[in-house]
């Protein structure tokens, strides 16, 4: 019997990934655990590994004063671009921290769907009370490493 093993082109070396799986797989594995104060709260989160996640722990201990907006999110423009891999999530969930545009932060503190496109930083662990931390307005929000 003869077994014939095809391997694609970008994947000819035992120790070649091509691209996006690499990157897919950098993202399931590759993590970095960050703490995220709201006023007296403090909330566990988890950071990609990706190239705005890199630019941004660079910046770390990050205080902010986030902006209301839509009664979903809160948002703060980084005075830095950082690097994007913008894509369209379908549904952002609670807890989702995303980078709109290059600079533009977000915390996510409802489940909807979405048409617009983001990059991803990363998640709040367990986003129970995230809504009622954040309130109704702006609010100072810091992240910084456990």
């Amino acid at each position: 019997m003869v077994v014939t093993l095809l391997i694609p082109p970008a994947c000819e070396s035992e120790n070649t990934i091509p691209p996006y799986e690499a990157e897919h797989e950098a993202n399931d594995l590759m993590k970095t655990p960050v703490k995220i104060k709201i006023r007296d709260r403090i909330f566990a989160a988890t950071l990609v590994d990706n190239a705005s996640v890199t630019h941004l722990t660079s910046m770390l201990p990050l205080t902010m004063s986030m902006t209301e907006l839509n009664g979903n999110e809160k948002y703060f423009l980084l005075a830095e671009k950082l690097p994007t891999r913008a894509t369209n999530p379908g549904t952002i969930h609670a807890g989702d921290l995303m980078l709109w545009g290059s600079n533009t932060l977000v915390v996510f503190y409802e489940t909807f769907t979405t048409s617009y496109n983001y990059t991803k930083l990363g998640e709040i662990d367990n986003p129970t009370g995230l809504a009622a931390a954040l309130g109704t307005g702006d609010v100072t929000v810091t992240i910084a490493f456990n």
